[in-house]
């Protein structure tokens, strides 16, 4: 009966989803109501109790077009707080609507409700919404899919049928109590048990062929995969066995399209591809599994579902697809050189040539005291190493009111003190500076933002997200960033745009973007483990002159602190 209703809710979706292309209108509001609950959910041969949007896992996707305002009306049933960030949007002037906690807004408290109402502004394409609070967002995340102005195509065939495909993480245990526990032994907590596709770990995974996401497909017809990395803590290689994919789209940005045996994405990250269903009717399989290329411990397991061709039977054993080795830096790194911003007369790639704010970033791990941790210590990381500590009410609200005290405006443009930031490991000194820092950024200027990796305890990759923005990422390299050379190899024509970018292993990514969205906007690590380590702040981008370059008054419903 589960099955039956959850394949109803798949046709509805897809009903509604084909509405919005074949009946458009004008800019029009759509309305979502989530209900977030408590739902025992069966995984790994284990059920558990988890927080959901409206009983589902994954949650609703919202679907919108360009132009058209959202409101979403959360009420909060379950015994956590809760905010939801609608990762990938703007937000222009309403940071009040951005999501994350003690940030932009207070919590959504049990038994409350808050109306987050937003315009979708300049955007289209695949973004996905999560809760922004604690791990909550291990199962308390969705999909969002803007469509185009009416009348506007794709800049690429049109797909006979689209599906939306989203990486995640499942813990047997209780999430927020696996975290508890890491944090007072002041060490990592558990990775997770499954890896899933979908809400599903595939067949590979004890008592889980029923727990398997299947796509149905056509010969000879092209399909639109809309992928989303919704993992807490894991990059992933993504593969179909037998099948190339056609890169179209990164973080609701169009590229210029390339084909690809597999695909990487970071946390946070979204990619369209194009498949076309050209092999022999068969069954395949997708499969992701994580890429980690620093000597660390992970969940390596690998998530499956199944591309399925019309007519074929369920008993024909699926083909598994060659992924790239788990710690293959070079496809990673090839891969990630190929992204480039369509930038056509329609979609335009403009790049910030002169830059007035430079910031150099250093990313850095670090061991501080902690009496009441195992060993009287705890991990911890930082930015030019200054660990984030979360304040008690938003920063949003204690700009815009100007209450003191609440966060300083002193984060520093550059490290304390330059070293060789790549080089042996660094296990001496560990100890970081706590503060609830931020950057004043003036309005309308343009902003360079060189995040570096460093070797203290273990170099690792880190996928950065910015709230609030889209960044053309101009640089990237392995080692230290070379302020003299590098920049000379910098593409200013046609970079990607995103929101969340990884920086390599061992070395360092060069962003660009103008600071015309006045408020105050996170960028953290979209690790999560990191963020809870304080590998984050947040710019205060200040007002500009005119009444529309100021930030929105506050709803009237939003949540007290």
């Amino acid at each position: 009966m589960a099955a039956a209703l959850s394949k109803k809710l798949c046709w509805a979706s897809y009903i509604l989803y084909l509405y919005f292309i074949y009946y458009p209108a004008e800019a029009a509001v759509k309305r979502y109501q989530f209900d977030i609950q408590v739902k025992n959910v069966s995984r790994l041969c284990h059920a558990k109790p988890i927080v959901t949007v409206n009983g589902r896992f994954p949650g609703p996707t919202v679907y919108a077009r360009e132009g058209d305002r959202v409101l979403v009306n959360v009420t909060n049933h379950a015994k956590y707080n809760m905010s939801i960030h609608w990762h990938g949007l703007k937000q222009f002037r309403n940071g009040w609507a951005d999501g994350p906690a003690y940030i932009t807004q207070c919590p959504i408290k049990t038994g409350h409700s808050y109306t987050y109402d937003f315009n979708v502004t300049g955007q289209r394409g695949t973004l996905w919404w999560h809760a922004h609070i604690l791990w909550l967002r291990a199962t308390v995340y969705g999909a969002i899919v803007i469509m185009p102005k009416p009348g506007t195509p794709f800049p690429f065939p049109q797909p006979h049928r689209e599906e939306i495909i989203i990486f995640g993480e499942w813990w047997k245990n209780d999430v927020e109590d696996i975290e508890k526990q890491g944090n007072k032994l002041g060490l990592p907590p558990n990775a997770s048990d499954a890896h899933t596709i979908n809400g599903k770990p595939g067949p590979l995974f004890p008592c889980s062929e029923k727990h398997t996401f299947t796509l149905e497909v056509e010969q000879a017809k092209t399909y639109l995969l809309r992928i989303i990395n919704a993992a807490l803590n894991d990059e992933f290689f993504f593969a179909i066995a037998g099948h190339n994919m056609t890169v179209v789209e990164i973080d609701a940005v169009y590229t210029k399209p390339f084909t690809t045996q597999a695909i990487q994405i970071a946390p946070g990250q979204t990619t369209n591809v194009l498949v076309q269903a050209a092999q022999t009717p068969n069954r395949y399989f997708m499969a992701a599994r994580p890429f980690m290329d620093a000597p660390l411990s992970i969940d390596n397991k690998t998530a499956t579902a199944i591309l399925q061709y019309k007519g074929i039977p369920n008993t024909v054993l699926p083909l598994l697809p060659q992924l790239p080795e788990p710690n293959d830096t070079a496809f990673a790194l090839s891969y990630n050189a190929k992204l480039r911003s369509l930038n056509s007369p329609k979609f335009q790639a403009n790049v910030p040539l002169i830059v007035d704010r430079h910031l150099f970033y250093t990313i850095g791990l670090g061991i501080n005291p902690c009496p009441t941790c195992l060993n009287g210590t705890k991990l911890t990381a930082s930015l030019n190493n200054i660990t984030f500590v979360m304040p008690q009410i938003g920063l949003l609200q204690a700009h815009y009111f100007n209450i003191k005290g609440v966060f300083r405006l002193d984060f520093p443009d550059n490290p304390p003190t330059p070293f060789n930031y790549t080089g042996a490991p660094l296990t001496a000194n560990l100890v970081t500076t706590l503060g609830t820092r931020v950057s004043k950024i003036a309005y309308n200027s343009t902003v360079q933002l060189v995040l570096q990796d460093t070797n203290l305890l273990t170099v690792e990759s880190h996928p950065f997200h910015l709230h609030g923005y889209n960044f053309f990422v101009v640089g990237t390299g392995i080692g230290n960033f070379d302020p003299k050379r590098d920049p000379a190899k910098f593409n200013l024509v046609d970079p990607p745009e995103r929101n969340t970018v990884g920086v390599p292993t061992g070395g360092w990514t060069a962003i660009r973007f103008r600071a015309d969205n006045p408020g105050v906007w996170f960028m953290h690590c979209h690790l999560e483990l990191h963020t809870g380590w304080g590998l984050k702040t947040a710019f205060v981008v200040e007002n500009g002159k005119l009444p529309d370059q100021s930030i929105l008054p506050p709803p009237k419903d939003l949540p007290p602190c």
